[in-house]
């Protein structure tokens, strides 16, 4: 252990703890600009700058380790002048246009400037009009807004293993962009948001869809149409973040509440068809392990990122994909046939909204010709938690005071494992629990399969059905799924058995509820606290195996048939196709 002091207090942390850190552990705030908790040190902003007593240097307390007997300053007349002026001087090459940017008052470099009172700009401005980049549809990347902090960069070529975005140029003219300089959309880019999601200020933000809502909510008359919107699992436990509520909190019946509020016609769960989704991926897993009917592993599909990702990256993993639609995708499916059928309502006069934690699920709605199997577009919009939280600021709704209200059925109703599809790990435990009782005919007596659970970047769990062992994986932060499938490639190649029979991939790192589109701040704390609501959700649920949904079983009986029949595969399942990783 180190002994040291800062601004003489005394702090004992572990050998190789940074300035920073070991300041945190005292309650110490050092500013910083391009740390993130999620990544390396990057030490490209230097605001975090400070002493080392009898030390003639400034030092980067974000990458510098602390020593044995140093006492650090971290702050001083010149210290705090050195950061405004590297404030002021990043301020130099930003524009001035808060008022319309959509960072505007959640804005890192904002909050600095007004923390160290900066009201004048001493330095001459040297904007540079560079291109808005929208092509993905998704996320939109504004280069004049970049502060070169590095964030986005180090997390799609760290994290996400994407590498889609990177530094071009050198000195004054250094830029954030696209790989090889083509328009996000031609190149290797998953739109899994994670890049918005750690980016300070408005360089990278999603492509907001909220006027098209208010358009359709707004509209009387002959063309009007009957709004109906379905809102995720992690939407409910990370949504009161942005007003005020600890992380985790669950505002599900609230939520419910609101969106009436704002004029939807109906309020549906993607609850409910993620457990729609188990009936027919637990289905699915049951005829290719039990039945011999397919290729093992069986890799789940519900995040849109992953699926770009292997289209790209791994097709010849397409074999091992399940060809079930995410939740987001059936609900838009059943809503404009199913439901379209109950309510009597022509489908073509129906406006089908999702709020989802995620920016790659805007790029879902129109994925393939599978995302249109009622004949419509099944999902009109896809819109983020920031989103919807910025609608329900628009119209004055006192969310954390709204009276609790229920989903409409019966597309509403859900178990505790369609709540879990929130976390990772989530998607396999719900299936598992559907699985076992599909393979064995009895019910488990306990439906917690903890060892898929937690924030570890990759799980291995071994399952006992009936005397047969079921192996699987979780893998989420697109970073850690290459480990897990080049050994999958591996032992096909060599003509062995693959390591597991079931893995389930995450684009973002926690699952959804570390979305590219929930509020910002994510850090594994508040992940943890997230995941924490969503497993409280499912501990109090009346039903906790999608196959006890008696609203489930009422959609087979009355429409579908039966998990993964004729039916179902008309409008629950999809197709995939390798994809070049750059558009020609």
């Amino acid at each position: 252990m180190i002994n040291a002091k800062i601004n003489g207090i005394p702090v004992q942390v572990a050998e190789g703890t940074t300035i920073l850190e070991a300041a945190r552990k005292v309650d110490i705030k050092i500013p910083t600009l391009c740390n993130s908790p999620d990544l390396p040190p990057w030490a490209s902003c230097g605001i975090c700058i400070v002493k080392i007593e009898k030390s003639p240097k400034l030092v980067r307390a974000c990458c510098t380790p602390i020593a044995e007997g140093q006492n650090i300053i971290t702050h001083d007349p010149e210290i705090v002048q050195t950061r405004k002026t590297v404030i002021e001087l990043i301020l130099s090459t930003h524009p001035d246009d808060c008022l319309q940017c959509p960072r505007n008052q959640d804005c890192e470099l904002q909050v600095l400037a007004a923390e160290f009172g900066i009201r004048e700009q001493p330095f001459k401005k040297m904007l540079r009009d560079l291109p808005i980049d929208d092509s993905t549809g998704a996320i939109v990347l504004n280069p004049d807004k970049c502060v070169r902090c590095g964030r986005c960069v180090k997390v799609c070529q760290e994290m996400q293993n994407v590498w889609a975005i990177e530094f071009l140029g050198r000195g004054e003219k250094t830029r954030i962009a696209p790989a090889a300089d083509v328009k996000l959309a031609d190149g290797p880019c998953i739109k899994c948001g994670q890049c918005s999601a750690h980016c300070p200020v408005g360089a990278i933000y999603e492509k907001d869809q909220t006027a098209q809502i208010w358009e359709a909510l707004l509209k009387e008359g002959p063309d009007a149409k009957k709004c109906v919107v379905q809102i995720a699992p992690a939407v409910r436990v990370a949504l009161g973040e942005a007003f005020g509520l600890p992380p985790g909190t669950n505002l599900t019946k609230k939520i419910y509440a609101a969106l009436r509020r704002l004029g939807f016609d109906a309020v549906f769960d993607t609850n409910f068809s993620a457990d729609l989704t188990i009936m027919e991926e637990g289905t699915e897993f049951v005829h290719r392990f039990a039945e011999k009917k397919g290729a093992i592993p069986l890799i789940t599909s519900c995040c849109p990122a992953w699926v770009d990702y292997m289209e790209k990256y791994y097709p010849d993993m397409i074999p091992n994909f399940s060809t079930a639609k995410s939740p987001q995708q059936m609900m838009g499916a059943m809503i404009k046939t199913y439901w379209a059928k109950k309510a009597e309502v022509d489908p073509a006069k129906i406006f089908t909204v999702s709020v989802m934690p995620c920016t790659a699920k805007k790029f879902e709605t129109t994925r393939n010709k599978d995302m249109f199997s009622s004949g419509q577009q099944d999902v009109d919009i896809a819109i983020t938690t920031r989103e919807l939280a910025r609608m329900i600021k628009q119209a004055g709704i006192d969310i954390v005071n709204l009276p609790d209200e229920e989903a409409d059925s019966p597309l509403g109703p859900y178990t505790g494992a369609g709540t879990i599809f929130g976390a990772t790990g989530g998607v396999m435990e719900a299936a598992l629990r559907t699985a076992y009782v599909l393979v064995t005919g009895e019910e488990l007596k306990d439906v917690n399969f903890t060892g898929v659970r937690g924030i570890s970047g990759i799980k291995e769990a071994r399952v006992n059905i009936k005397g047969t062992e079921v192996r699987v994986a979780v893998a989420h932060q697109m970073g850690n799924i290459a480990q897990v499938l080049e050994e999958v490639r591996k032992a096909k190649a060599e003509g062995k058995e693959t390591p597991w029979h079931f893995i389930e991939v995450m684009a973002c790192r926690g699952g959804c509820i570390g979305g590219g589109g929930q509020p910002y701040g994510c850090t594994d704390e508040v992940r943890k606290l997230r995941m924490r609501g969503i497993y409280d959700d499912d501990e109090q649920s009346t039903y906790r195996c999608s196959h006890h949904n008696p609203l489930i079983k009422q959609v087979y009986e009355e429409f579908l048939g039966e998990p993964c029949g004729h039916k179902s595969h008309e409008l629950l399942h999809t197709h995939y196709e390798p994809k070049e990783v750059y558009n020609k």
